[in-house]
């Protein structure tokens, strides 16, 4: 499912930049003669040249691993086709590969910023931008007004566990609002949705340290971009079944348990704790959960009692199911209903552009 949906996702951000791609069908190519000869290439012809060497491969869906290809290519750029097997030239490719490496590199693309930031992946571009001094403009541009007829409806299913689900709710409100959409919140069992595909329980932990840094300096950095407070808990990976049975119980809530644990440090497995947090987002003038009376000072009783009912433990494994029918594998997921009902998905905080072209259509 992660493997379809990531394709799907390279094709959607192709054409949010407008640029031109086609996956080749025998993708993945061999690509280390390619690199040698880029490597041999220098100043303006190593530029050019691997425009391309890109072109080759993702527009016209030539082999860059064919000799022929790379020898036509290098002397169009006025480069000896030779070049690639020279023992220099291997060797500072290695040699490359090695800075990148020793500068926390664990992917491509990944950009460097004055010898000190490191950012990976074409969709942190606006970040880079700000490191080189610049002003990005926002991901999106809602409508001066809805457009009149239907409108979809946003689903987001999310846990509490996850600081990428944070950040995407905190966004998701915002976004329906501007797109005119409905929002349903769909809490769910991320480590259960986990074990149904495969994946490891806690992903953060089997990352190297290297993408571990920059994970953890990427949450930062999206957090101030949306705006959200946000710190690492001391206290993780935290158990979150009883916090999002008490947001099915009172969806109200569900912000500020986002916060609790997000931004203030609490324990959401701590039944205390989540005692604690429930009762002062009430105090606070969270909304009243549904049927439950007028008395604020019940509320939060009557909460932690309604989140052990049959029905609301059963509501939070069919999310999870529904999840993991449709093809999520992650947190946040968000699927865009429409009422005709045709459906998109998308997985990640980061793709909220991708989410509001959804919802412009």
């Amino acid at each position: 499912a992660k493997a379809r949906h990531n394709l799907r996702d390279i094709a959607r951000s192709a054409e949010h930049r407008g640029v031109p791609l086609v996956v080749p069908d025998a993708h993945p190519r061999r690509t280390v003669e390619a690199m040698r000869l880029i490597t041999a290439a220098h100043g303006p012809a190593r530029m050019a040249l691997s425009h391309a060497l890109f072109r080759a491969y993702w527009i016209e869906g030539r082999d860059v691993a064919d000799p022929a290809v790379l020898d036509a290519l290098a002397r169009e750029h006025g480069i000896d086709p030779a070049a690639r097997a020279d023992a220099g030239v291997k060797s500072a490719l290695f040699d490359a590969t090695s800075e990148a490496a020793s500068r926390g590199a664990f992917g491509v693309p990944a950009l460097v910023v004055d010898e000190k930031h490191l950012f990976w992946g074409q969709d942190r571009l606006h970040f880079v931008e700000q490191a080189l001094g610049g002003q990005p403009g926002p991901l999106w541009t809602p409508p001066a007004q809805v457009p009149p007829g239907p409108r979809p409806t946003l689903r987001l299913f999310h846990d509490f566990s996850s600081p990428f689900s944070y950040l995407g709710h905190s966004q998701a409100s915002r976004l329906a609002h501007e797109f005119g959409a409905t929002l349903e919140l769909r809490p769910m069992l991320l480590g259960a949705l986990f074990r149904e595909v495969g994946t490891a329980g806690v992903p953060l932990f089997e990352m190297s340290p290297p993408k571990q840094k920059a994970v953890a300096a990427d949450l930062g950095r999206w957090a101030t971009w949306w705006g959200t407070p946000y710190r690492f808990p001391k206290v993780f990976p935290q158990r979150t079944v009883q916090a999002l049975r008490v947001a099915i119980a009172a969806p109200g809530l569900t912000g500020a348990l986002y916060r609790a644990l997000w931004a203030e440090g609490h324990d959401l497995g701590d039944p205390a704790d989540l005692r604690g947090v429930v009762d002062a987002a009430f105090q606070a003038g969270a909304p009243a959960p549904l049927e439950a009376g007028d008395d604020r000072t019940t509320w939060t009783d009557w909460t932690l009692a309604r989140a052990e009912d049959a029905d609301v433990k059963a509501a939070l494994r069919a999310n999870t199911e529904a999840a993991r029918a449709l093809g999520g594998f992650g947190a946040p997921t968000f699927e865009v209903v429409w009422p005709d009902g045709t459906s998109e998905l998308f997985w990640g905080q980061d793709r909220l552009n991708h989410v509001a072209a959804a919802l412009a259509r």
